[in-house]
């Protein structure tokens, strides 16, 4: 320890001298300082209306990604909708999630509210104090479902502000919530007890709500709560922004400015009356700008045709329409090219008026959103296009309709200014040029020698018995721990077994999304051939993609003419109350699965229960398996591994989350692949116990205690964005997962061989990670010199060099110019 310790301080302080004189570090910068500058201005304090207002699509509404729009000024951010996904791609652009205080929702639909139950956890693990959620009354019970996997959201209020509410108003706008039913809600998918919810005449004006806020509770009485023919849509009236005060012009008139009677002369002027000083009458618009009206926005969802006659027909549009309530910059259509090409929506778009802009946001909206995924992608496809295989997209699948209202499709991060002036803005539009990510890494040192050096070794070794066979086909498609982020997406592992029989492992936020952008347009066939899940435990960060995989898969076999049957999942019980409420209060769910108990398929478990024997069976049989098994692991409480025995001999084992488990060695001896978590790296293993994880190392030793024919290890802790820290235990039997990586049990002699291009291309940052490393690691050692100091330890001994050559090491250093 000693040794270590004078080791680490002299090699500290030379890189300390070698980078020049330490930088003041700045101040943190405060996430909610905005919420305190908002408690000191105190309740009674009224802006004159917002200098910049801002749209900007987060999620064009295209079928990985959803709708998703983000609003800003500058003093309120809100959030319309929130799919899966949707947090990642505000992390990934920059869109602060911190300040969100307002998230609007318009249809209780996985679609909106799939990232809802991770972006509040999100939400609460910065500290915001508040947030309200708007919108379809189920969302009180949605928030009660997700406190089944999330526990207790303590350090947030959650509040729900139900459509039935008045109007809502802050520092930038009045947001007014519009009930809309659609003519079928008396259909076979919701029954009703009020005679007067059955006609959309009632129902389509926003006063009729206050005779209506009894129907929830009605409605829960039959179906639970739920209610798919309401959507809400919002009209979103920006406060009138005053004049300014033109200083010169009034001190040609006269006027004394810098004086303190100055004040009352600008209040007045900019409410537009008119003042007299010295006796001569000043008209306000001598002395001030113009004010810049109350400009509206309107968001508004029609899911289908049954929508159109209540939107169209609406008394509150209608006011909007004639202007009689201010003029409509914007409405921000999310609906389906069938519905945008009926004649009546169309003609409802119309009554806008040619002033009015519209944004259309649905599946034929084509935009890249998650564009570090497809640099990174088109970086490492250098190093192998087989195992790093290029990024697809979705094709538009309907034809679009013709408007003769200005209109303009959404794309990821497109913009439309209201304030101060109205307009387009496209300077922030992704462009992703595969081109450019190519030259770059080629610029990067080392690399290009590096790839040809490992070419030219799996050019002169003979190819394995195993890579004639295609399957098992291991696809990682998210490799990330905790929260969804730029790069790494949260735990999913498809397993193609054969060409028409696949699983999945874990499902977390976004897993269908990240389907989309490995297969494009064969999607619906990879669903096609779906036949199990397997949820590890119930952290949200491995099973909230589960229900739009559900939903996905429904819509892929009839596009595909199969016939619809659930799909098997494999999870602890406790899952279930999950789905219940939600199928309950939110959407019909529980019809698409059928589930097996985890704790049944534990060796030597006795299964009481006939059906679950019959749904185990019929497991085996689609997946061809020969022993599906689980067993308990060491993280939270029903937290399972598994290990899946193929008919044809291979054995694959899955570790889920756990640290070092000895139940999982015994399980998984002589497996052909490991798949194991290894969250953090060597070092950390403290922290790694407190958090229930692995190490990297750790990870490895299970692997070599089990006998694994070869190991690959997943779940890096997102402070691993590109790559991990390589351990020293790294051998020719381990392999890093990545997002969207593709490998078969012939790619094993491979796989370790790619690690000389990988830290080529990934250089900078694993030397941001070292540097990391060893500052945390002289933190230790000062913190036990300083230790055995205060008990009289030898280091009294120590030169004073040292000591001070160890202090300049802790100061922040000037970084490095890297290629990013």
């Amino acid at each position: 320890m000693w040794a270590l310790g004078c080791s680490l301080l002299r090699s500290a302080a030379r890189r300390a001298m070698s980078q020049g004189p330490a930088r003041r570090p700045r101040p943190p910068k405060d996430p909610l300082r905005h919420l305190r500058a908002r408690e000191k201005r105190g309740p009674s304090w009224e802006p004159g209306g917002p200098n910049t207002v801002h749209l900007q699509v987060v999620a064009a509404g295209g079928r990985d990604a959803g709708a998703a729009l983000y609003v800003f000024s500058e003093y309120n951010r809100y959030l319309f909708n929130c799919g899966e996904g949707v947090q990642r791609l505000m992390q990934e652009h920059k869109l602060k999630v911190s300040r969100l205080d307002n998230i609007f929702l318009t249809r209780m639909h996985w679609s909106n509210v799939g990232g809802l139950c991770g972006m509040i956890l999100t939400l609460k693990e910065t500290g915001l104090p508040k947030c309200v959620l708007s919108g379809p009354p189920q969302l009180e019970k949605y928030l009660e479902a997700i406190k089944i996997f999330s526990g207790p959201l303590k350090g947030i209020d959650l509040a729900v502000r139900p459509h039935s509410a008045p109007e809502y108003k802050d520092e930038t706008m009045t947001v007014f919530q519009i009930p809309i039913y659609s003519e079928q809600r008396c259909g076979k998918h919701q029954p009703s007890h009020s005679p007067g919810r059955l006609s959309p005449e009632q129902s389509s004006d926003s006063e009729s709500t206050e005779n209506e806020q009894h129907l929830p509770d009605g409605v829960s009485q039959r179906k639970g709560g739920r209610d798919p023919s309401l959507v809400v849509a919002f009209v979103c009236k920006l406060h009138l922004k005053k004049g300014n005060f033109l200083v010169l012009r009034a001190k040609e008139l006269g006027l004394p400015v810098g004086t303190a009677a100055i004040a009352p002369i600008i209040a007045a002027v900019k409410d537009g009356k008119s003042v007299t000083y010295e006796g001569k009458e000043i008209l306000p618009e001598e002395i001030c700008t113009p004010p810049d009206p109350s400009l509206a926005f309107v968001v508004v969802e029609c899911p289908d045709e049954g929508f159109i006659l209540p939107i169209s027909e609406n008394a509150t549009f209608q006011r909007y329409q004639g202007q009689a309530d201010g003029p409509v910059a914007l409405v921000v259509h999310i609906a389906p090219e069938r519905v945008l090409a009926d004649s009546r929506y169309q003609q409802w778009m119309e009554r806008f008026g040619p002033d009015t802009q519209h944004l259309i946001l649905n599946e034929n909206c084509t935009s890249v959103h998650n564009l570090r995924s497809h640099k990174i992608q088109t970086q490492l496809n250098l190093i192998h296009p087989d195992i790093f295989p290029a990024l697809a997209s979705l094709r538009c699948q309907e034809e679009s309709a013709p408007f003769t209202v200005p209109t303009v499709r959404g794309e990821c991060l497109l913009k439309y200014q209201l304030r101060p002036r109205r307009e387009w803005q496209r300077d922030a539009l992704i462009t992703c040029n595969p081109d450019e990510f190519i030259a770059e890494a080629l610029e990067m040192p080392n690399f290009r020698e590096s790839v040809q050096e490992y070419r030219k070794t799996t050019q002169d070794g003979p190819v394995p018995a195993e890579k004639k066979s295609q399957y098992p086909e291991i696809i990682f498609l998210g490799t990330g721990s905790a929260i969804p982020m730029k790069i790494r997406n949260v735990s999913s592992t498809l397993i193609n077994i054969s060409s028409d029989k696949s699983l999945l492992l874990d499902c977390g936020e976004g897993t269908f999304g990240q389907l989309c952008r490995h297969y494009g347009d064969r999607v619906d066939r990879v669903l096609g051939t779906l036949a199990a899940v397997f949820v590890s435990h119930l952290h949200a960060d491995h099973h909230t993609g589960l229900l739009n995989i559900l939903l996905q898969r429904e819509r892929a076999l009839a596009s595909l003419g199969k016939p619809f049957h659930p799909l098997l999942v494999v999870a602890p019980t406790q899952l279930k109350p999950w789905l219940q409420q939600y199928h309950n209060q939110c959407q019909p769910i529980l019809h698409h699965v059928c589930m097996i108990p985890a704790k049944c398929l534990q060796k030597g478990t006795e299964v009481s229960s006939s059906e679950v024997e019959r749904l185990i069976s019929l497991l085996l049989e689609t997946c061809d398996l020969e022993e599906f098994q689980t067993c308990l692991v060491r993280h939270c409480k029903h937290a399972f591994g598994c290990a899946l025995v193929h008919t044809s001999g291979w054995k694959l084992v899955y570790s889920g989350d756990t640290m070092p488990c000895e139940t999982l060695v015994q399980m998984g001896k002589d497996a052909t692949l490991l798949i194991h978590e290894a969250t953090l790296e060597d070092g950390l293993e403290e922290e790694a116990m407190e958090k229930t994880h692995s190490t990297t190392s750790q990870a490895i030793g299970v692997g070599m205690r089990m006998k694994a024919k070869f190991i690959m290890l997943n779940h890096f802790s997102q402070r691993y964005a590109k790559i991990p820290l390589f351990s020293p235990d790294f051998n020719e039997k381990v392999g890093i997962a990545f997002d969207h990586m593709k490998v078969c049990f012939g790619d094993f002699p491979t796989v370790p061989k790619l690690t000389a291009p990988l830290k080529a291309l990934f250089a900078g940052d694993i030397e941001e990670m070292q540097e990391r490393k060893e500052k945390r690691e002289l933190r230790l050692v000062r913190a036990a010199l300083l230790s055995r100091k205060q008990v009289g330890g030898p280091e009294d001994s120590e030169p004073q060099q040292k000591r001070a050559h160890a202090e300049a090491s802790q100061s922040p250093q000037s970084k490095k110019v890297r290629a990013k």
